[in-house]
This record gives structure tokens, sequence and C-alpha cells, in this order.
């Protein structure tokens, strides 16, 4: 098995701000996997919040021995960008061996098209409600939220767009009190959905507080581990594929969350097409998708995925899968 990593940089289409910090470019690390005759490719976004680097992604990738497969793969890698790369490339090495797409190996049905949030940056209310106005044609807009002062932003936000349909992130960036006097604002909004109020390690005042919007767990959820930890705070996970390590940890967190009671969603970090790929199988049927990375993008990938009214496609073969 050869793996080879390579770095790539996305410009981005404006700047990119959340309650953590901004950025005009997504920084993400290629990984490919041959066996000499096939050669398969996925992609991962190391990300700061967990304690990840290009550097130290790439040298958990260069670490792996020699030989490996999907299965124990789950065993030398944690859950995390590294293992993601690895495993959606294991998966398009897989289908081009087979003559198969992804989706049957994976014994699912084929996949459609999946109406995908189009994410609004935080900014003053007023640059966000004109982001907003300029956007309000799209079906569901995601509001990047986070400090204590957001109220004039959503407001300015619902302003801009009166009928999409808005979900929320905070990106853990409110205290307790502060989310509870939001709340009910956000109910009279129509705010459809709320992604990580509180920070995840403080999430526990979220048992037994009122929850007129679900409420999403971003940060608080990984992989099916995480799941314990999530009962009585939280009405909906959020399955991205970088904090999972990768497709096959994302089905059966995915499977494990429905049988629990949980909604999913579907998210990513800012990348490529060829990141969002694999998730666009995991995307069917789930309460929300929010896979609009290329979206962000001044650049993307040969082969992209295609966007239009109905939503974000699957991939076609020759981009992945």
């Amino acid at each position: 098995m050869q793996v080879e990593v390579s770095r790539d940089v996305f410009r981005l289409a404006q700047v990119f701000t959340i309650s953590r910090g901004s950025r005009t470019e997504a920084k993400v690390l290629t990984v490919r996997v041959s066996d000499g005759t096939h050669q398969g490719w996925g992609e991962c976004v190391p990300y700061a919040r967990y304690d990840e680097t290009l550097d130290s992604v790439e040298a958990e990738i260069a670490a792996l021995p020699a030989e490996f497969t999907r299965d124990s793969l789950m065993d030398l890698l944690p859950a995390g960008a590294a293992r993601n790369a690895v495993d959606c490339a294991l998966w398009d090495l897989e289908a081009k061996r087979a003559r198969k797409r992804a989706w049957e190996l994976a014994g699912l049905p084929v996949p459609g098209p999946e109406i995908t949030a189009y994410t609004l940056s935080l900014d003053t209310p007023e640059k966000m409600q004109a982001q907003a106005a300029a956007n309000a044609h799209r079906p569901l807009l995601k509001i990047k939220l986070g400090t204590p002062d957001d109220m004039p932003r959503l407001e300015a936000v619902r302003a801009g767009a009166p009928d999409a349909k808005i979900i929320v992130d905070a990106n853990e960036g409110w205290s307790a009190a502060v989310y509870a006097d939001l709340a009910p604002h956000l109910m009279r909004l129509g705010v459809a959905l709320v992604e990580q109020p509180l920070p995840a390690g403080e999430d526990d005042a979220l048992i037994g507080m009122e929850r007129p919007v679900p409420v999403c767990a971003d940060e608080s959820c990984h992989d099916r581990s995480s799941l314990p930890a999530l009962k009585g705070k939280y009405d909906v996970v959020n399955i991205k594929l970088d904090k999972t390590g990768g497709l096959t940890e994302a089905l059966a967190l995915r499977e494990a969350a429905l049988a629990e009671g949980y909604r999913v969603m579907v998210g990513c970090m800012v990348g490529s097409s060829l990141a969002m790929a694999p998730a666009t199988l995991l995307a069917q049927g789930a309460m929300v998708t929010d896979l609009d990375g290329p979206l962000l993008l001044a650049e993307d990938r040969d082969n992209p995925l295609i966007f239009d009214d109905a939503g974000v496609h699957p991939p076609k073969a020759d981009l992945w899968g």
C-alpha cells in the first residue's frame, strides 16, 4: 500500500468568520492511497479546535504501517482528520477496484441531491443583513453567531431573508445565561435549529433546560463513544467526517444515533468538493444537510460537486467513489 500526502490551499470567496476567528483560505491535506494498479483519494481539514495542525495530521498518516485495511485503520488512528482522509481514500480505492460506486459497497440506496445550508459569516448586523438579503433566494441559511450581543444580528438576518429557513451555530460561544435569554427569541424568529450553544465541557447546563428549538451537538459529538454523554442535552447530532475519522465511523454513528432517537445533521469543515463527496452519502434523509464548503470557495477541485436548486448532488465517479 502506497500512501502519499500533499497540502492544498483553496482561496475563499470572501473572509469567513466564526466566534473563534477569521480566515481567507482553506488549507487541506489530500491523501492518495494506491495498490499499484488503482488509486483512491480523500481530503481532510485539520482543525485547531481539536489540537490538529497540518504537520500533526501529516505525521499521523506517515506513521501508518506498510499494510493496513479500512477495518484495521479504525485501531491504527484515532477519530479525527488523519483517519478521515485515509478512510475516504480507501473507500474510493475499493470502489475503483470493484468497478462499483461507493454507495453500492456500503449497501446504501442510490443517493440523490439534498438541500444544503448556506453559511453566513459572523459580522456586524448591517453586513449580516446584507449577506442574508443577497442569499435570500436560498431555502436554508446558517448563521454564525456566538457572542453576548447576537440578538441584533439575528434580527437583521431575519429582516434580510424573511422567507428563508434559518439555523444558528454558536460554535460554543454562549454561556448558559445568554442561551436561556436568547432561546425564546430563536423560536419567535422561526429558527429551526441551534447548534452547540454552550462549550462542550460546560454543556451539562443544558440538562433540564427548556429547548423550544431543537439543540444540535457539534463539538460535543465526535463518534459513537460521544453518545452516552449527550443524553438529556441534545436533540440532534452533527456528524462531520473530520470528527468521526471517516465515512466508516460516520455511517456507524448515524445508525447508532438514529437508534437512540436523535435526529441527524451532516456538516463539514471548509473544504473542497473532495471533502464533501463522501458526506453526500451520509446526508441522505438527514434533518439538516450543511455541505456548503465548496460554495464558500473561490476555487475548487476538477469535476466538482454540482449545486443547484435541488441541492448538493452526489459526486460523479471522476471525483470520488
